[in-house]
């Protein structure tokens, strides 16, 4: 095969690839992750069984890939707002607001946030990502005199994902909620 045609092969698998997980994305907001199933997301996305199999395997590994896409995407931008910014309160308060921010502008996310604890291998993510999470946070807790960081930051990234969740059911951002963050730092 031609290289030019390798490429062009490539460009259009990963469109289909993004095309199903923006698809379940927009189907997650209205039938949470229970009523996903293959069949309206194929019908949603404009894809064949065949190509969904392709490129997940099973509905699990899709479900998987659909919340490692989500966090991925927030977790660069949380990156980049704390960048530069020595550990302590502020860095955290960045990264909790670029996560709620980011909540609440995609589609799906309150299902992916209530829902994506009960399938298993998403569950196993969802661990392993928080551990992440608390490992980095660990030094800014330890930076405002916690005695135990790493257990601070653990409960640090469950307070901001009930936050999400409380300004998801809101509709918006509430100040008094983000207010209330800040004021579990000191």
């Amino acid at each position: 095969m031609p290289p030019q045609q390798a490429v062009s092969r490539k460009a259009a698998a990963e469109a289909t690839r993004t095309k199903l997980i923006e698809s379940g994305l927009r189907l997650a907001e209205r039938t949470g992750l229970t009523g996903l199933s293959v069949n309206l997301l194929v019908d949603e996305a404009g894809v064949s069984k065949g190509s969904f199999f392709h490129h997940f395997g099973d509905r699990a590994s899709y479900l998987l890939a659909l919340h490692r896409e989500f966090h991925d995407r927030i977790a660069e931008r949380i990156d980049a707002a704390m960048a530069g910014l020595p550990p302590g309160r502020e860095r955290l308060m960045a990264g909790a607001r670029v996560y709620l921010d980011n909540c609440l502008q995609q589609r799906g996310i309150r299902a992916l946030l209530l829902e994506a604890h009960a399938e298993p291998a998403v569950a196993q993510e969802i661990s392993r990502r928080n551990a992440e999470f608390a490992r980095k946070g660990s030094a800014d807790f330890e930076s405002l005199g916690r005695r135990h960081p790493l257990e601070s930051a653990q409960l640090w990234a469950a307070t901001i994902a009930e936050a999400a969740l409380i300004e998801l059911a809101n509709g918006s951002a509430t100040p008094s909620v983000r207010a209330a963050i800040e004021e579990f730092l000191g």
